[in-house]
């Protein structure tokens, strides 16, 4: 007799510390550029708005090649597409320490977009071959605490590689780039070996359990379908996906606009070093890891989706908006935690929303054009902080501009019935790879 909370512990201790590693690395190396900023900008002679272009470019290749990435993984499989896209970003990232001016600094931006795109969507969609929808949103929680982990890390870390300056004839921030994409490449190589497309190539599970996941799944495909079979084409058409795409929009405007500027803004704030800064950007996001793990599990429990979105959205455009208003260094921390914990605390609950009834290539173009449209907020939500803070010469306004979006997020998220019911786009084949003969 399959015990269900046994099995599905099983599967999350082979699975998710593993995935959590991979995008705590994902995570770092495309957000690393906030903390070379601090030496970067000023050694080669860029303004906020130079940057903050660069910074945002990353999400215009990744939204292009989002979509076709994740129909790739579909199709040949997590463990080989995953090792590809790891090994490629990490030599890319790794690249970064070679930028001498604006045009190089933009091209390698938009090339490590481009290399990682299809990660996350990939990630997620991998979860639905092995978590049945009750227990999704914490599976994604547990999974997306990565973000504030690597930021929390990153920060010290990144602070240390920065000391290195003049190390062999290098810069700080050329070392930080360097050893922070190395793992990358080694970690695509594991990857390879250790990740199964699925349930039936896991050796670590017995056939009993394995048919478990199966027969489970298949039922909420079947329940989830409405009838006939479904395209790529009506996923890409459907209303309801784009509303997800517009929330996701709005929710990443200011994840990324934090993420890449908060070292600016506490070194604005503090007037620290770079390594205390560094230490110091570790707090909104041990704010940001509880708000994520709390959420998720609370969501799982009671089984809303919507009003965990919409509350945590809010939550974050409080935060932003003290943030700009408050003047007191303690404060504006403790303002800025509250905003981390509640807009990374949307992330398993929406994730939770929007993949839960998704199928087959539907599934793989959903999830991936509404990750893909939502990633470009983080090119815009960088771009606007910084043409705020070039014209203003402060990050107040900025801050409390970003706001508008999250609590865009939360209206949206309450008032579309999109948002609250399922999304009936797949009778088509949902199964990973290796389960499809």
């Amino acid at each position: 007799m399959i015990s269900e909370p046994q099995l599905l512990q099983k599967v999350t201790r082979r699975l998710i510390p593993f995935m959590f590693l991979l995008y705590i690395v994902s995570y770092l190396d495309r957000v690393n550029v906030s903390f070379a900023s601090l030496q970067m900008n000023t050694a080669l002679g860029f303004s906020a708005k130079i940057y903050a272009l660069g910074a945002g470019i990353f999400f215009i290749g990744y939204f292009l090649f989002e979509v076709p990435s994740n129909l790739i993984l579909h199709r040949v499989g997590a463990r080989l597409w995953m090792a590809r896209i790891l090994v490629t970003w990490g030599i890319i990232s790794s690249a970064m320490m070679f930028v001498k001016g604006t045009p190089s600094f933009y091209v390698l931006r938009f090339l490590l977009g481009v290399a990682e795109a299809g990660f996350f969507p990939g990630m997620i969609l991998y979860l639905t071959y092995w978590f049945p929808t009750h227990a999704r949103s914490r599976a994604v929680g547990r999974f997306m605490t990565a973000t504030a982990v690597a930021s929390a890390i990153g920060g010290p870390l990144s602070g240390l590689l920065l000391k290195m300056d003049g190390w062999h004839g290098l810069s700080g921030w050329q070392w930080l780039f360097l050893v922070e994409g190395l793992p990358a490449i080694a970690l695509g190589f594991i990857t390879f070996v250790y990740l199964p497309d699925g349930p039936k190539s896991a050796n670590w599970l017995n056939n009993e359990e394995k048919k478990w996941i199966e027969d489970t799944l298949e039922r909420e495909r079947q329940q989830t379908a409405s009838g006939g079979q479904h395209s790529m084409n009506e996923a890409m058409r459907s209303g309801r996906v784009w509303t997800f795409a517009i929330i996701y929009f709005a929710i990443i405007m200011s994840f990324y606009g934090i993420t890449f500027w908060l070292p600016q803004i506490v070194a604005a704030f503090s007037g620290m070093d770079n390594l205390a800064v560094g230490l110091i950007t570790t707090i909104p996001w041990i704010g940001a890891t509880i708000g994520m793990v709390l959420l998720s599990r609370n969501s799982d429990a009671s089984g809303d989706r919507r009003w965990h979105v919409a509350f945590s959205a809010l939550g974050g455009a409080v935060g932003l908006i003290a943030a700009g208003l408050l003047h007191n260094p303690v404060l504006e921390l403790a303002a800025l935690s509250l905003a981390a914990a509640g807009i990374w605390g949307t992330l398993g609950p929406f994730w939770a929303l929007a993949s839960e009834s998704l199928a087959g290539t539907g599934a793989a173009a959903g999830i991936a054009l509404i990750n893909s449209v939502g990633n470009l907020g983080g090119f815009l939500g960088p771009y606007l902080i910084g043409w705020i803070r070039d014209r203003t010469g402060s990050f107040a306004f900025a801050l409390i501009a970003l706001a508008v979006f999250p609590l865009l997020g939360a209206v949206i998220t309450l008032s579309s019935r999109h948002a609250a019911s399922r999304l009936r786009l797949g009778a088509v084949d949902h199964r990973p790879i290796e389960d499809r003969g």
